[in-house]
């Protein structure tokens, strides 16, 4: 097969959509008989028919419905590769979203955004955050409806690379009379004679606390289910159960809901996380900077005491 030119490819899309060789030839400003000797052209060059024509217009084939699916993919690509070239000859521009776990939020991804959106040199770019669970932020990356992840290192990485980023650390969160709020640290087994506060089974915390709660030999009592760190800080507020949660999340909020932070000493409870992506090279360039200022602050942070 002969190389699909974009220009026919773009052609063809307009024709499809709506489905009408003059309307096409109105919008993209060129006469009918080019884009029916084009359309001609593109079929002689796959071998198989791609449009119906009919009395009041056209529709596409199957095959037509196949190559139209692969024509927008193309032409998307092609304009991404427009936009990323002129933000280089214009200086970096454009958007960048990203997909993160709320214990990433936590962790400082919002201040290290921030911190790199103040940069006068990247007042062009945008940077829109999104939190979903671990599963879903891996999901988006690879559905391709955000370009930046962030989530815990041990979820499926499988098919993304990745890049280490920050860590954080689990820890009991407990009212500040609870007879656990005396340690200094503890041992996840200790918890487990303690009804809890959990999270949906789907975040990655539950999972790890069910399977360490399995090693153990003992159950864990879940008294509560909340979709949000924050409801499970009130619930331990209002004394109803103990609770598992990042440490830097609960931190700010002891003192203000009367709570005490104990941070856990099994080997498991310190978690890393990781910048995921399709592919490096994809990246565009406001995302390649983000990235790299991501992991130059992670990279500092674990150099300090």
């Amino acid at each position: 097969m002969r190389d699909l030119d974009l220009t026919t490819l773009r052609l063809f899309v307009a024709v499809c959509e709506t489905r009408n060789i003059a309307r096409a030839a109105e919008q993209q400003a060129i006469v009918g008989s080019a884009i029916s000797k084009r359309l001609a052209q593109l079929e002689e060059t796959v071998g198989t028919p791609l449009l119906v024509r009919r009395r009041r217009g056209v529709e596409p084939t199957a095959a037509g419905e196949t190559l139209l699916e692969h024509a927008r993919a193309m032409l998307a690509q092609s304009d991404q590769i427009e936009r990323d070239m002129a933000a280089y000859a214009a200086g970096v521009r454009g958007q960048v979203r990203i997909l993160a776990t709320a214990s990433a939020i936590a962790e400082s991804l919002a201040d290290d955004v921030a911190a790199f959106l103040k940069d006068p040199a990247h007042g062009d770019i945008r940077v829109d955050i999104e939190e979903r669970v671990s599963s879903g932020v891996l999901r988006g990356i690879r559905e391709g409806s955000a370009s930046v992840g962030l989530c815990w290192d041990r979820a499926n990485l499988e098919g993304l690379q990745s890049r280490p980023w920050r860590s954080d650390h689990l820890a009991v969160v407990a009212p500040l009379g609870h007879p656990l709020a005396q340690h200094a640290t503890l041992a996840f087994a200790q918890t487990l004679d303690y009804e809890q506060v959990s999270l949906p089974p789907s975040s990655a915390v539950p999972v790890m606390l069910q399977r360490a709660a399995a090693l153990a030999g003992r159950p864990l009592q879940s008294r509560v289910v909340v979709a949000t760190f924050d409801a499970a800080l009130r619930v331990v507020r209002a004394q109803l159960a103990i609770s598992v949660l990042p440490a830097e999340l609960a931190q700010p909020f002891a003192a203000a809901f009367g709570l005490s932070v104990i941070p856990l000493s099994d080997d498991w409870a310190r978690r890393r996380f990781a910048i995921c992506f399709r592919d490096a090279q994809g990246l565009s360039p406001a995302a390649r900077l983000l990235v790299e200022h991501l992991v130059r602050g992670a990279e500092a942070a674990e150099k300090q005491p």
